[in-house]
């Protein structure tokens, strides 16, 4: 969230909250109170700090906050609206739509199922608070039910909301100009405490292009005549209190020439954040065979933990997930600057091709709305990384297999260490904004997660070139070596330090993901699931996952960014 003249001291909380010291992460109830009071506000025509100079200035900001709305009148403080709450002179509903208004959140008040231990017939609602469900209220009728989760998520709220007391302005009325805040009142701790957390997110904002800086150049020392490989990079690490893990990563530019596979053992995209999400799927499917084993001890050390709102499994409380990508992914993402497009009035773009869906093509993007794509052209065509990732935001990068025992895995910030990229803006539009407000037709533990987007220090990494020029490289961790493939053939190269067979099939290739499927499913003693013949069959039987994917891409038809681009079904219809 970019700081700026106009920033609110509740928007310098909630800015330096994005980064928490602990807690768990996730779209679904069981959140923090603290990391749910989050927003990223819409982008400003001035320019974004950088952490180097985050704090210059900052009492002088906090100083000039509480100016008035753009009609001339103060916005009424949260603490009034409190007051009013309190005093009998409003409900629960128009509290929380009121607060939203103020403090520039966005709340939706969504039919959910009521709770597993529920006697009766009853209608339930939840609050979703920029992408987070609160406590399901139930009621006999949809307005009773509505009114009950409004109580139970401002219940959750107030805590923070009361603490946050000293840095509200009294208001009098809404004629009245808020005064201005004087330097020594208590709201100067708040001050202080919210420069602390900027400085947090600073170091948070080292730590981890280091860390993956630091593990690239580990496997790279290992394998040097494959350092030219390392031309585009994606990582995804695991935060645990203040340490910071690399778990997956990946390289690589491409997507195969070859025709779809009916076998399964192809990989057909092979950009660096596809490969590095496939390689993070293969470390979640090892920490669930950790957790179904039968020793005590690699339980213990496992991810995941029963969930305790589903019969599903959940991260554990204080595990957080970011990724980090060296360049600005290709398509939506890379708007050019000279467009200012306002988020407020998205509907005049939507339809442009420059934050349209996009598709790749050997390396090359297109919008789906672009007469220069041959769509009788044999070529595999994918769709754009960009895309993807807003995918991800929405259905969680676990994919519909990992749904079968997981809730929704959903990314808390993405780093982009691109040295040649000044501003974030199309990113947040493409991967926030065009899903603006689904959340609301998603089904249960489904939503869409805003990820805090930010630019960090590069790593450093030679070019790809000669004839490395369409190799990639993947690595989890666990891992006893990395895995080279050749982007536009789809297989392992022979050189490889990690070879799966002389066929050369990836261990990303989707058979590769079905058979460490059917051994979490014989661990989990999930019959069902092992009954399933094809590797479609036990997608399809992800019923919610399914679900929610209709929902988006309807969704993105319907708000006019384009179709999704499925591939041929006879890429899925294999067997072990």
């Amino acid at each position: 969230m970019p700081l700026h003249s106009g920033t609110t001291p509740i928007q310098l909380v909630k800015f330096c909250r994005m980064y928490p010291t602990g807690g768990s992460f996730r779209g679904s109830r069981g959140t923090c109170i603290e990391q749910m009071l989050k927003k990223n506000s819409p982008p400003t025509s001035g320019p974004t700090r950088s952490p180097s100079n985050m704090n210059v200035g900052f009492d002088q900001q906090v100083k000039s906050t509480f100016k008035p709305g753009h009609d001339g009148r103060p916005k009424v403080s949260p603490k009034i609206l409190i007051e009013r709450y309190k005093n009998g002179e409003t409900n629960a509903i128009s509290l929380l739509h009121q607060l939203a208004q103020t403090l520039q959140f966005h709340l939706e008040m969504k039919e959910t199922v009521a709770p597993a231990n529920t006697t009766g017939l009853y209608f339930a609602f939840c609050a979703v608070i920029d992408g987070v469900q609160y406590k399901t209220g139930i009621g006999v009728t949809k307005k009773e039910a509505r009114l009950n989760a409004a109580e139970l998520a401002f219940q959750d709220l107030l805590p923070t909301l009361e603490s946050l007391k000293s840095a509200l302005p009294e208001a009098s009325s809404l004629d009245v100009p808020a005064p201005l805040p004087v330097k020594e009142e208590p709201a100067i701790s708040d001050i202080h405490a919210c420069r602390a957390m900027l400085e947090r997110k600073a170091f948070v904002n080292l730590q981890i292009p280091h860390a993956v800086r630091d593990q690239l150049t580990k496997l790279m020392n290992s394998h040097p005549e494959f350092s030219g490989c390392a031309g585009t990079t994606a990582a995804f690490i695991l935060q645990t209190s203040n340490e910071y893990e690399v778990v997956a990563l990946g390289t690589g530019n491409f997507n195969t020439k070859e025709s779809i596979s009916s076998n399964g053992r192809i990989v057909h995209d092979s950009h660096a954040v596809v490969t590095a999400r496939r390689s993070l799927m293969r470390f979640l499917y090892r920490h669930l065979l950790m957790f179904f084993s039968k020793n005590a001890s690699l339980t213990e050390k496992s991810i995941f933990q029963q969930s305790s709102s589903s019969s599903f499994l959940s991260l554990k409380s204080g595990v957080t997930l970011h990724l980090y990508v060296n360049q600005l992914p290709k398509g939506a993402a890379q708007i050019p600057s000279k467009l200012r497009l306002n988020p407020l009035s998205m509907s005049a773009w939507q339809v442009n091709n420059e934050i349209s869906l996009h598709l790749s093509v050997e390396g090359k993007v297109f919008s789906v709305f672009s007469s220069l794509l041959d769509h009788s052209n044999s070529k595999v065509v994918s769709m754009s990384t960009t895309d993807k990732i807003t995918q991800w935001q929405v259905l969680g990068y676990q994919g519909a297999l990992l749904s079968h025992f997981i809730e929704p895995i959903y990314v808390h910030s993405i780093l982009i260490g691109d040295s040649d990229c000044s501003e974030i803006r199309g990113m947040e539009m493409s991967v926030s904004q065009r899903v603006e407000g689904i959340t609301s037709n998603l089904p249960m533990f489904y939503c869409m997660m805003r990820p805090h987007i930010s630019l960090v220090p590069s790593v450093a990494s030679s070019r790809a070139g000669g004839n490395q020029l369409t190799y990639g490289i993947n690595w989890s961790e666990g891992d006893s070596s990395l895995e080279v493939v050749d982007g536009l053939e789809g297989k392992t190269i022979e050189d490889s330090p990690f070879k799966s067979g002389s066929a050369l099939a990836s261990r990303l290739c989707k058979a590769a993901m079905m058979h460490r499927f059917r051994l979490v499913a014989k661990e989990a003693q999930r019959t069902d699931l092992l009954a399933t013949s094809t590797y479609r069959e036990a997608k399809m039987m992800a019923k919610p996952y399914q679900e929610a994917k209709n929902v988006l891409r309807a969704y993105l038809l319907q708000k006019g960014f384009g179709s999704w681009q499925d591939k041929v079904l006879v890429s899925d219809n294999f067997s072990m």
